[in-house]
């Protein structure tokens, strides 16, 4: 990660803390090292975030995964690219359909998701540049998507050189979140973000990775000061705050690193609820 990068998931953390409820912020400081297991990849770096956001973790090899000692209270986020052994297929498979939950990136998409789960989403050969692209929110109602984006917000979503577009193959179980109308004109599929069931368990995934390197300035209000993305998403607070440290980003800048850390908080306070239930 770039320092203009880990400096604005750093200010989207404060953003965060800002507008989180009472709620989530009491869910949040309870998910603790046992509940996120993150598996090491070669692509993706979602630890790096994870540790920007203060969410404790457990950092394992692939190799772990040959043996079963997960519990379906816990979230498995496997880094991409998600090469993994035919066992460990197996026993993420077991994993989600006890009630587990697995989050992935980008070319898990090949090497977990249709490996594990036929049927469900599949690559559609047509491999992305390294790009940004617009996206939009196809549905709102998704608890994951809270606070993730705001009235009047112009998104844009990192497509890392060689990202893989997902196809849906059964559009009846899985549950598309965001769309991208110009993914779909360059690549074929509009797909971002989806997530589906499985036996007792769920399945998030999305394209390119959490872990940005860049955000790309293609509008004024892309390239203006990061306070007004602060304002913008009514977190006042942060907007008045003297940080020198932030100074010199952008509003889209922050906007990316907002997203990325806004959606991964959601799906383990939304995993961390459902235990408690």
């Amino acid at each position: 990660m770039t320092d203009r990068m880990h400096r604005a998931y750093s200010a989207a953390k404060m953003i965060l803390d800002e507008r989180m409820s009472e709620e989530d912020r009491r869910i949040h400081e309870s998910i603790d090292r046992s509940d996120v297991v993150v598996v090491r990849g070669c692509y993706d770096r979602v630890e790096d975030v994870l540790k920007i956001l203060e969410i404790p973790f457990e950092l394992v090899d692939a190799s772990v995964l040959d043996s079963e000692r997960l519990s379906r209270h816990q979230t498995l986020v496997i880094n991409c690219p998600g090469h993994l052994s035919r066992r460990a297929i197996t026993n993420v498979r077991r994993f989600v359909e006890s009630g587990g939950s697995l989050m992935t990136t980008d070319w898990a998409l090949r090497y977990v998701l249709e490996q594990a789960f036929p049927g469900f989403v599949a690559y559609n050969e047509r491999p992305t540049a390294d790009e940004v692209v617009r996206i939009e929110i196809k549905d709102s109602d998704s608890p994951y998507l809270k606070n993730v984006f705001h009235e009047g917000a112009d998104p844009l979503w990192w497509l890392e050189g060689s990202s893989y577009p997902i196809k849906i193959l059964d559009n009846e179980r899985v549950r598309v979140l965001l769309t991208s109308r110009e993914l779909e004109q360059r690549y074929g599929e509009a797909p971002v973000a989806i997530t589906f069931q499985y036996g007792e368990g769920e399945v998030f995934h999305m394209i390119s990775h959490y872990y940005l390197q860049r955000a790309e300035m293609r509008t004024q209000r892309h390239k203006s000061s990061w306070k007004t993305y602060a304002q913008e998403v009514e977190a006042p607070m942060v907007a008045e705050a003297l940080t020198y440290e932030y100074a010199d980003l952008t509003t889209g800048e922050l906007e990316a690193a907002h997203k990325s850390a806004a959606l991964m908080c959601n799906v383990l306070i939304a995993k961390k609820r459902k235990n408690g239930k």
